[in-house]
């Protein structure tokens, strides 16, 4: 999962850099009104998170912006004011959810998996294929029962590969889903990664994930 954080506050972006990173989504993160835009606008996040004060323009012109691009990922703003009027001016300009400051990450954790849930956005519980099972809120591989160990970054290139079964996955496509944006596209981290997984998985499945020249890789069941 790739999640947008949008935020003036240092404190307020290391955190749920940190947090987020822990739970396996890639996190971009933006200091100002107008990075946020952009990225919002010429990315396709799973989510994105902003901060309701901005110095130079305020959420509501982001959310604006970013739904006039055409981009549908669910936005959740965090504020301080509780006053419905600012509320209402969120959700009319196509913000998702608004949470109070000060908020625990638990239940901005839960807030975002519930937006993820719905029906636009296609998020199941699992992927099973070959008796590999791969649970995506508990972040575990399992074969048979039995654990298979990947790291986080590991874990969420099985499960966009697994999501998207049968399905030709460009370098591109991977780097934009699962790595944030300060990634090297020229460095040899996909393939890193791709060896390690097969590794691991090797004795269990010997071709689960197919190497098609020129194009990227697939997932064949």
């Amino acid at each position: 999962m790739r999640i947008l954080v949008i935020s003036q506050d240092q404190y307020t972006r290391n955190f749920l850099d940190i947090s987020f990173d822990a739970v396996c989504f890639a996190v971009d993160l933006a200091v100002s009104a107008r990075s946020g835009s952009f990225l919002g606008r010429t990315n396709d996040y799973d989510i994105i998170i902003m901060e309701h004060l901005l110095s130079e323009q305020n959420c509501v012109g982001v959310c604006k912006e970013i739904r006039k691009a055409g981009k549908k990922s669910p936005i959740i703003i965090i504020a301080e004011s509780k006053k419905i009027e600012d509320k209402i001016a969120c959700f009319n300009a196509g913000a998702d959810d608004y949470i109070l400051k000060p908020f625990s990450f638990d239940e901005l954790l839960a807030r975002t998996q519930v937006l993820l849930r719905r029906p636009h956005r296609i998020e199941e519980v699992s992927f099973e294929i070959d008796n590999i099972r791969l649970e995506v809120h508990s972040q575990r591989v399992l074969f048979r029962e039995k654990e298979i160990y990947l790291t986080k970054k590991e874990f969420a290139l099985l499960e966009y590969l697994m999501k998207n079964k049968g399905m030709v996955l460009s370098r591109g496509m991977i780097l934009e889903h699962v790595w944030n944006t300060e990634t090297n596209p020229f460095s040899n981290t996909i393939e890193t990664h791709i060896m390690n997984l097969r590794k691991k998985i090797r004795d269990i499945k010997k071709k689960l994930i197919v190497s098609i020249p020129g194009r990227g890789y697939k997932i064949i069941a």
